[in-house]
């Protein structure tokens, strides 16, 4: 295979990190192009590949009932590294998959660094790559670079498409009072790494929600320039004012919702609880779990203290909001994920129009076995739409309306029907194990 020439990777989060795994695990040299540290972002604060610079949590572990975990499961059985990397570093999060992320993207670089058929070269792809490059992943993700995002805008004649994606607070323990604070899962439930008591729970009465409810409208919060503020948020991501303002119980249903969980010192369950989940593997920063906010620093710090058991909080992160783009997968990209204006080019990642960690690994994990297959002369199918991998693929290729395209994470609306109906209390559990019996079946024969 020395004749075929090297693929190209633009982008080293996590969609491209995997993208090259894959090819690089297919026996095709692939080159990996991250423009950090020469050229940083508004969001990422390291040059490692794959940071994670929102949340630590890969969410549902649970293959059987939840359609993210079954993606773990799908991409754990085609060798992914991202999910590799996670399982050996992960942390207690009830059903959750939480990961310590330093020592996650340190893991995922490590280990492209030692195959030797990847080369990682740092350094900013200025605008489109260069023609004489065959093959092209474009996995720049949700901060790609005024010059590139240019270039595709100008190829495509496509209007930009783009939300704001907010970063959750990240506290130390020692600075959370454990006399009002607990430790406990919704239901007891265990999970990755976990004991059925993952997350630190602070709980509030209605006088204190409504107190905080009230401060968060007031705070002061982060203005957006005039080009910015048609730009619509991910519902799947938002800040916690945008919550708030929603109505007055929308939290209490939402991130501050007590269902599963009992205060030891009243023995009942709070009006509102506020979850922490470990952020590191040392376990001394906990993230603040649904609580990505666009309020100013000041504000932020003033009203998070509110919070029983967080009133002497120090905040080792605190939240932030930027700017995320995508392009309109179901108009330009064909079902090889490859732009259909220039077909040497194709699209990975949250770039694509999906939403999460996981689903973005996803993506670049398809690309690269279509990117690899394709060097060696040979095409290989999507994944089949029964699965999860097929389910996301057949979104962004043509199932989703590009009228209306935005980011969409996972789900089991996306699968097929199962042509069967199932009947008594357990029926949406019995469905949800069939639609993954479905698609692990399904995998195995792909």
């Amino acid at each position: 295979m020395t004749d075929i020439q090297p693929i190209h990777v633009v982008g080293g989060g996590l969609a491209g990190s995997e993208a090259a795994w894959q090819i690089a695990e297919a026996g095709v040299a692939v080159i990996v192009h991250e423009m950090r540290p020469e050229r940083g972002t508004d969001a990422h604060q390291t040059d490692g590949l794959a940071e994670l610079v929102c949340s630590n949590s890969f969410r549902s572990d649970d293959h059987e009932q939840n359609a993210v975990g079954l993606l773990h499961e799908e991409m754990r059985r085609l060798n992914s590294v991202i999910m590799a990397s996670a399982d050996q570093h992960k942390l207690p999060a009830g059903g959750a998959l939480a990961v310590d992320r330093d020592h996650f993207s340190a893991a995922v670089q490590a280990k492209l660094e030692a195959h030797p058929l990847v080369t990682i070269a740092r350094g900013e792809v200025p605008g489109l790559p260069p023609e004489d490059w065959q093959s092209v992943i474009i996995a720049t993700g949700p901060l790609t670079s005024p010059a590139l995002s240019e270039a595709i805008l100008a190829l495509t004649d496509e209007d930009a498409l783009a939300f704001f994606d907010a970063i959750a607070p990240i506290v130390t323990k020692e600075s959370i009072d454990f006399d009002i604070a607990w430790f406990q899962s919704r239901y007891d439930k265990a999970g990755p790494g976990g004991d059925g008591a993952d997350y630190i729970n602070c709980p509030l009465d209605e006088d204190q929600y409504n107190a905080f409810l009230d401060a968060i409208a007031e705070g002061d919060k982060t203005e957006f320039r005039d080009w910015e503020k048609s730009t619509p948020y991910f519902e799947g991501c938002l800040p916690i004012e945008v919550m708030a303002s929603r109505g007055r119980e929308t939290l209490r249903y939402g991130p501050m919702k007590p269902v599963g969980l009992t205060d030891p010192r009243t023995g009942e369950s709070p009006y509102a609880v506020v979850q922490l989940r470990q952020d590191n593997a040392l376990g001394t920063l906990y993230n603040i779990v649904g609580f990505q906010t666009k309020l100013k620093y000041g504000a932020q710090q003033r009203i998070f203290r509110m919070i029983p058991g967080l009133q002497k909080a120090e905040f080792a992160r605190l939240g932030g909001l930027h700017r995320n783009t995508f392009i309109n997968s179901p108009r330009l990209l064909d079902d090889q994920l490859r732009m259909k204006a220039m077909p040497r080019l194709r699209f990975a990642g949250q770039i694509t129009g999906v939403e999460g960690y996981v689903e973005s690994s996803a993506i670049g994990l398809i690309a690269g076995r279509m990117a690899a297959s394709e060097a060696k002369g040979d095409t290989i199918a999507p994944p089949p739409a029964e699965t999860a991998l097929g389910a996301l693929h057949a979104h962004i290729t043509g199932g989703a309306d590009a009228k209306t395209f935005q980011p969409m994470n996972v789900n089991f609306g996306l699968f097929p029907d199962l042509g069967q109906r199932f009947k008594g209390r357990d029926k949406h559990r019995l469905k949800r194990k069939a639609l993954s019996d479905r698609a692990l079946g399904a995998l195995a024969a792909w």
